[in-house]
């Protein structure tokens, strides 16, 4: 029989705990001190049932509930004195975050049975491991078939010093494949530095990409070196690579060129080694049919084409996903939300998720806040009554509904703050700003 692995958080010392619990026979018992240590370890440790012995009164009730909704994938049983159970707190504290409590003087047997019940509970939850965190790729969760070729794509890619060309819609986790790609690089000890295109000013994208030499203009009061010369021994990310002006496009295709760019006002040429992926949610060749894009530029980029699949082509990793971000933000959760039911689940893989991954967070977040059962309900993240059926411009009018949902979700979320609401979704001011005007939102 396997040994099973329990992480008891015990004030008084490990021999304390075998003197009230007696012997543990079957488990690999780990006895921590305080919540602090435990918190470290439960950081680089993997715990599914957790005995809390002694740790629940008024005192640290605070304190322990920040602990227990961080760790709320640990299964956690309380041993407290019976006169533990008077204090509002300590009640409030077993329902919200217990599975099953104990008081003194312990009935052994009993315990043993309910630490068993909770690992099997916990076992139940849990999820194969993803084998892509022991290969560099902690970012990119998932299993499926489409996710795993995608894998397969970025370590071929990823050795070699070649412009790469990332494809995908918008929300779909173009930005994490271009990660993959430096962290997988031999770039990775050199800085990675994203940029978006479509939020870069008009007027400041020729400083803003190549800098300036003090005096070059009004305002220029000491020179300033650019953001591809900062991703100088690193990778140089240019997202949304579409939404960038034609005379931007002939100085940055020189660039991939030489490997050299110019200050605005310099008369010498700076040489960068910095790798260069591009993103775009819009088809460029087309964009180069319709005379929008460089076509010389657009061959230059696309030397290794990389197209990140839509969320509604790996559904079969939306378990996955959502127990992922559940844990992610748990912070923001209710402390009675323990996690999502079989017809929650059964929703997600209905919808098509026109909105991608970014919708799916969105979705989730609300719902943790939201949600007032213990599980969250195909209602809970506005799925009830769900269908998949999305044709022509239905699917079309989906998308902008949800990128309008994700908005207004992450504003309320920041308290109408833009510049939080923008660092929430993972975009600039000025995106987000334009976003705004689009949608017809009020802040």
């Amino acid at each position: 029989m396997a040994v099973k692995r329990l992480i008891c958080i015990s004030t008084k010392g490990g021999n304390a705990v075998r003197d009230t619990c007696g012997p543990l026979s079957g488990w690999d018992v780990c006895v921590i001190s305080s919540l602090h240590e435990a918190n470290r370890v439960l950081q680089t440790q993997r715990y599914l049932v957790g005995l809390l012995l002694d740790c629940i009164d008024t005192a640290t009730a605070a304190e322990s509930d920040q602990f227990l909704r961080r760790h709320c994938n640990v299964q956690w049983v309380g041993v407290i004195e019976r006169s533990v159970l008077d204090a509002p707190e300590s009640r409030a504290l077993m329902v919200d975050h217990l599975c099953d409590f104990h008081t003194l003087p312990l009935d052994h047997a009993r315990l043993h049975h309910t630490l068993g019940h909770a690992h099997g509970w916990a076992m139940l939850r849990e999820r194969p491991i993803d084998q892509a965190s022991a290969s560099g790729f902690q970012s990119i969760q998932g299993d499926s078939a489409a996710i795993n070729a995608l894998r397969v794509q970025i370590r071929k890619v990823a050795p070699v010093n070649a412009p790469v060309l990332i494809w995908g819609e918008s929300g779909s986790g173009k930005e994490l494949a271009a990660h993959a790609i430096h962290a997988n690089s031999p770039h990775a000890r050199g800085p990675f530095v994203p940029i978006n295109c479509g939020a870069l000013p008009p007027g400041l994208i020729q400083s803003e990409l190549f800098g300036y030499e003090r005096g070059s203009f009004t305002g220029a009061a000491k020179e300033k070196a650019g953001l591809i010369e900062s991703a100088a021994g690193g990778t140089i990310f240019l997202d949304e690579i579409g939404d960038l002006p034609k005379d931007i496009q002939s100085n940055l295709l020189r660039f991939l060129q030489e490997r050299t760019i110019t200050r605005i006002g310099a008369t010498r040429e700076i040489a960068v080694d910095a790798r260069v992926i591009a993103a775009s949610h819009v088809n460029l060749k087309n964009a180069v049919a319709q005379g929008q894009f460089r076509e010389d530029l657009y061959y230059r980029l696309n030397v290794l084409p990389i197209e990140v699949p839509p969320l509604r082509e790996r559904k079969s990793d939306l378990p996955l996903l959502a127990e992922h971000f559940f844990r992610a933000y748990s912070a923001e959760k209710g402390a009675h939300v323990k996690g999502f039911s079989s017809k929650a689940m059964r929703a997600m893989e209905q919808h098509d998720w026109p909105g991608n991954v970014r919708e799916l967070i969105n979705c989730i977040r609300r719902a943790m806040v939201l949600a007032d059962g213990r599980l969250i309900t195909p209602a809970d993240l506005n799925l009830a009554g769900e269908t998949s059926a999305f044709h022509g411009d239905a699917l079309g009018q989906s998308r902008l509904r949800a990128e309008r949902d994700a908005i207004c979700v992450s504003l309320a979320n920041a308290g109408k703050n833009v510049t939080h609401a923008a660092k929430d979704l993972g975009v600039s001011r000025m995106t987000l700003y334009r976003l705004l005007a689009k949608y017809n939102i009020s802040v």
